[in-house]
């Protein structure tokens, strides 16, 4: 079974099979990708839960791609992989929103310590449990909410905006947001499907969990079981 499902954006060739290697041994799944017109078809029709990109790739840059998924509310972790170490990079790297930054070169076992970090940061769990708190858990393996020791299935569509909302609790997500990191691209439903969806999911993991921001959106709130 994969667990995390990876954008690998490299433009050498060695490197790139080295890296795919590694990650598919973690268990990962990976989708290889050699420049940025590849990168982009795959970000704005797929879904991934992290984006490996290197910068200086033919046909474009990996700052460029980032800095255009950011802009439209796509928030798919993202660590840079280059050779470009100057602090000038730096800030241009996470000025675009990335999360992480890899200097090559490197050993594998950093590459495999910053993804755990992104995957601690992030909730992407290995068994696909995300915990909220100790009476509410999502179970993405099984498509199901456990609240208060009961399981109870939901629809995948139900369940990928559940994950999204847990991954980001206490952040206002408004529709756009929504449609751009759950559904694939120009693909979206109309906002009076959206807001059906999130009614029958405030019924099952109950009103309190969800915030509604007139004129903003939704929030999901970390809050402690009473």
């Amino acid at each position: 079974m994969f667990f995390l499902k990876i954008l690998l954006l490299e433009d050498d060739v060695i490197l790139s099979e080295v890296l795919e290697d590694f990650l598919l041994s973690q268990n990962y799944k990976v989708v290889t990708v050699y420049n940025a017109d590849e990168a982009e078809d795959y970000v704005y029709s797929d879904k991934f839960d992290l984006l490996l990109l290197d910068v200086n790739i033919p046909y474009g840059n990996g700052f460029d791609i980032l800095k255009r998924l950011r802009e439209i509310g796509n928030n798919t972790p993202a660590i840079f992989i280059t050779s470009l170490n100057t602090t000038l990079d730096l800030e241009e790297g996470y000025s675009a929103g990335c999360n992480d930054y890899i200097k090559k070169p490197f050993e594998l076992k950093e590459l495999e310590m910053r993804i755990n970090y992104i995957k601690t940061t992030y909730n992407l769990a290995n068994d696909s449990l995300y915990i909220v708190n100790d009476e509410l858990t999502l179970d993405m393996s099984n498509l199901a909410v456990i609240k208060e020791n009961k399981r109870i299935y939901l629809p995948k569509k139900e369940a990928l905006i559940l994950k999204y909302f847990v991954q980001n609790k206490n952040k206002i997500i408004d529709m756009d947001e929504l449609v751009i990191n759950v559904w694939e691209y120009d693909n979206g439903p109309s906002i009076a499907t959206i807001r059906t969806y999130l009614k029958n999911i405030r019924k099952i993991v109950g009103s309190k969990y969800f915030t509604t921001i007139k004129g903003s959106g939704y929030r999901f709130n970390d809050i402690a079981p009473q």
